[in-house]
């Protein structure tokens, strides 16, 4: 098995990732995160999870790099980090009760031969009916300040969704299938079954992973 490095500075994405039981090394990429005018959703996770990759791709490289980006969409409109606790009380509320759609973007860059590769991901969650208190509650905690749209969806007191459509870990911050699956098109074998571990650690039952891992 080859090095593996992770160009992350998210908790979240290290605990992810080693739900997968693969040895790897973590980078912090510098990456100016800001949407360019215009820009859809999509096009804005896939460029930033490959301008991070590439941005910790530097000497000693291992086989391959690992990166992703998350963003919350309500209405086409990103939400994304918080700058203060109002602006986290805003979000809060302008999600409350309501669909909305996480997308992640994978990124994987070989820095030896260049090669890279993106997986889009699209997750539509609808939030509960939360009141203003269990939001200050949960703004009192300092946990919304550094997420995307500023919830956690497996902050056990919170409990912010009500219902999802698709993958799980994508709303954490890291799809766990998508990734298994890119790796294993890269000739690396992940030595867990990723749609297992997440039921396991999450309790979450995935009904989508056979269309991802074709496992049908």
């Amino acid at each position: 098995m080859g090095k593996v490095r992770l160009a992350s500075a998210s908790p979240r994405r290290r605990e992810l990732l080693s739900w997968l039981g693969l040895p790897f090394e973590v980078v912090a990429p510098d990456v100016d995160e800001s949407p360019r005018e215009g820009e859809e959703p999509a096009a804005l996770v896939t460029r930033l999870s490959l301008a991070k990759a590439s941005a910790a791709c530097h000497p000693g490289d291992p086989e391959v790099v690992i990166a992703c980006d998350t963003i919350v969409v309500l209405d086409g409109a990103v939400l994304g980090k918080p700058r203060d606790e109002q602006e986290a009380v805003s979000m809060l509320r302008q999600l409350r009760g309501r669909p909305h759609l996480v997308y992640s973007a994978v990124a994987l860059i070989s820095p030896a031969s260049g090669r890279a590769a993106t997986d889009l991901v699209e997750t539509a969650v609808t939030m509960r009916n939360y009141t203003d208190e269990d939001i200050a509650r949960y703004i009192a905690t300092g946990d919304p300040l550094d997420k995307a749209g500023a919830y956690a969806i497996q902050h056990e007191q919170f409990r912010p969704v009500a219902r999802l459509e698709g993958c799980y870990t994508n709303v954490v911050g890291l799809p766990l299938c998508h990734l298994t699956r890119a790796l294993r098109r890269w000739g690396i074998e992940v030595p867990v079954e990723p749609h297992v571990v997440c039921h396991t650690r999450t309790g979450y039952l995935c009904h989508i992973y056979p269309t991802i891992l074709d496992t049908r």
